[in-house]
């Protein structure tokens, strides 16, 4: 799938999307600020805040992030031991700069997780802690929690502990600079040694994660920036460095889970396995696409065999999220649940990498590093359980809301222009069907335009995998409504 970086072109049309994008802080009530109590508070505690031992320092850590990214919740140093390796994961001390039961606390429970929209973000936490002293920055030393993971030569885990350390990094590099970097050979030394160790113990984990049956669902993203003053739509699938870096965070997810299911005690991210008619249903349609999904191989497998360059594995691709439903978050105290799996990454995974942007992370840091301790877990962390599902699952659902509105409304935009003119598109699924398996009345195929990058909806009953020419019939950016219908010669 190419990439695409298309603008808004009109003036008029920069307009009304800039209205309708401001619009959505009102419809979906996102938070505007902090309050004066949330942000003395937070001034108060980054003025008292000291740095812990140990010093990491001498270790040279580095982020990977996209390159506007400032909270950085995340550093690694990657090092050869034997033959196999350690992986030292620096993650931002978040729980040190929230006091429990304070303004910035309760604040932090009402947002859940920081909701992005094009041009701006509406943080978890204030700036001055998120973008700021808590932020892994290049050459700052920073307070962080220091996840130490040994890895057998295959990449499996042999142990993992963390601890409360101060790091400092030497290098913020984004996705494509640290992917220029790795394939040219022109980082600096250590970071180059970084990178080489991050490929070769990303591969290892990728295999891992196919072996045990998991799944990464690399669907190519649809993105929308504010670029030079105007929004564009970005879509492309994901580098190799970002697979590898991911690798790095589900490891840690994997340690954290284990570390609180030996412990008795903490929350994990759960996700059941696909239902035997959800199976059988995806079986069929790999097998009418020309691309059969065997009986002898696992989904996850088969999904890394899958080329979004080609539309009929682009057409699987998206329709094997039906596969991946029901995620929560499980608390425990005192009983491990029965069923502790994310089904997807196929072991038990935990939240633990995130906690500038996500609320369940800090407490997990904090049950975490006091199991690693042989401490007492923290009250607050232990009274924060049984309520962390709702308060994630409702921002979960509004950040997802608040992503799919900013994305159809600047489709929209980008379209607006070019109402009665055809495009080539991948007819991605055909009509939903009603519950009696019958289609339903007013049948629409869900399709996406080659260029530019947009998913919408045709009227009728296309093919799922074929490439139609549709005409684009009408656009509304206040509505975010696209409508196409399929051209005649279809």
């Amino acid at each position: 799938m190419p990439y695409s970086h298309i603008g808004v072109r009109s003036s008029a049309a920069q307009q009304s999307l800039a209205q309708a994008l401001a619009a959505l802080s009102d419809e979906f009530k996102l938070p505007d600020g902090f309050g004066a109590d949330v942000l003395a508070e937070v001034d108060a505690v980054i003025a008292g805040h000291q740095l812990p031992a140990p010093d990491l320092t001498a270790l040279p850590f580095i982020t990977i992030d996209p390159p506007s990214s400032q909270d950085l919740d995340q550093a690694m140093y990657l090092e050869r031991s034997g033959d196999g390796y350690v992986v030292h994961y620096a993650i931002a001390d978040v729980p040190s700069f929230v006091p429990a039961g304070g303004p910035l606390d309760a604040e932090t429970r009402r947002r859940g997780q920081t909701v992005y929209t094009p041009g701006q973000r509406i943080p978890l936490h204030p700036l001055p802690l998120s973008e700021g002293a808590a932020s892994l920055f290049a050459n700052d030393p920073r307070s962080a929690y220091v996840w130490e993971i040994h890895l057998d030569a295959d990449g499996s885990q042999s142990s993992a502990t963390v601890r409360r350390a101060t790091v400092q990094s030497i290098a913020k590099l984004g996705y494509e600079e640290a992917r220029e970097m790795h394939d040219a050979g022109t980082a600096p030394a250590a970071v180059a040694g970084i990178l080489a160790l991050l490929a070769e113990i990303g591969t290892k984990r990728i295999a891992l994660e196919r072996a045990r049956g998991g799944a990464s669902l690399n669907v190519p993203a649809q993105e929308v920036e504010f670029v030079d003053g105007k929004y564009v739509l970005k879509f492309r699938p994901n580098l190799p460095i970002e697979d590898w870096n991911a690798q790095i965070s589900l490891l840690t997810g994997m340690a954290a889970a284990q570390v609180m299911i030996e412990g008795k005690v903490g929350i994990l991210r759960t996700m059941p396995a696909p239902d035997e008619e959800a199976i059988a249903a995806y079986r069929l349609q790999s097998v009418a696409l020309g691309e059969p999904w065997g009986e002898d191989l696992a989904y996850g497998a088969y999904l890394r065999t899958l080329n979004t360059a080609d539309p009929k594995h682009l057409a699987l691709m998206h329709a094997a999220t039906t596969l991946f439903r029901g995620a929560g978050y499980t608390p425990f105290n005192g009983e491990v649940p029965e069923h502790v799996l994310q089904a997807a990454v196929a072991a038990p995974y935990a939240h633990t990498t995130a906690p500038l942007r996500r609320l369940v992370d800090r407490f997990v840091l904090a049950i975490c590093a006091s199991l690693c301790a042989k401490d007492e877990v923290p009250d607050w962390a232990i009274a924060a359980l049984d309520e962390l599902p709702e308060i994630m699952a409702a921002s979960n659902q509004l950040a997802n809301k608040v992503d799919r509105a900013a994305i159809d409304t600047v489709e929209a935009a980008l379209l607006s222009h070019r109402v009665g003119s055809e495009f080539d598109a991948v007819v991605l699924a055909g009509p939903k069907k009603n519950g009696h398996g019958s289609k339903v009345a007013a049948a629409r195929s869900s399709i996406q335009i080659q260029e530019p990058a947009v998913t919408a909806y045709c009227d009728g009953d296309l093919e799922p995998g074929t490439v139609v020419r549709v005409t684009l019939a009408s656009v509304d950016i206040a509505k975010r409504s696209i409508k196409f219908v399929a051209s005649p010669q279809n």
